[in-house]
């Protein structure tokens, strides 16, 4: 697969297929960024598709060693703020297993017994209710952290804010989430600490 310097140096010499090859091997990602802020699959479709549509427009302001990631992940989050100011609605937060599994540890579900796989969907909800509790500024940090395995410099690129913000906004979405979990704390205790 083409790196993406040689995609982004093809696409500005008006190569439509380095284009397509940068679209497919991003969409996923940028898909599940937008979904994991608005909680909503229609609108991360839309989300996806002017994101790719602004990348081309400005394909020519990427120049040298510009990393091309970071700036796909601003716009997506630029685009989902736009989004749900525009829709003027509260987003809820897709079901988010992955960012559940990261916390808890992920055991294989073939050999987890029937009441463990219970108990982890269980606390895999109280996740998912906890990050979809959080305002949309506390939950970018922590799917772009978490579910997207960005630095903190790097998310401070993408929202354009300090790094002392970013880590400001995780300590407390960290903060809340705990507060959260130890409300189940029997739950948390059953799945995270005895083993399977």
């Amino acid at each position: 697969m083409d790196n993406d310097k040689e995609l982004i140096a093809r696409i500005q010499v008006g190569d439509l297929s380095a284009f397509e090859c940068l679209f497919h091997k991003y969409q996923n990602q940028i898909y599940r960024t937008a979904l994991g802020i608005t909680g909503d699959h229609g609108m991360a479709e839309e989300i996806l598709q002017d994101c790719f549509l602004k990348v081309y427009r400005h394909i020519d302001h990427l120049h040298g060693d510009y990393s091309l990631l970071p700036w796909l992940y601003r716009i997506a989050v630029n685009l989902s703020y736009d989004y749900l100011r525009r829709h003027k609605r509260r987003s809820w937060l897709a079901p988010l297993e992955n960012f559940a599994n990261y916390l808890i540890g992920a055991d294989n579900p073939a050999i987890a017994s029937p009441e463990k796989q219970v108990e982890r969907e269980e606390l895999q909800a109280i996740v998912r209710a906890g990050i979809a509790d959080l305002n949309v500024k506390h939950r970018v940090v922590i799917v772009l952290h978490y579910l997207q395995g960005f630095s903190l410099e790097e998310i401070a690129y993408i929202l354009d804010c300090p790094v002392g913000t970013v880590k400001s906004r995780l300590h407390y979405a960290r903060k809340v989430l705990k507060r959260r979990f130890e409300r189940n704390q029997w739950l948390v205790r059953e799945v995270v600490y005895e083993p399977a």
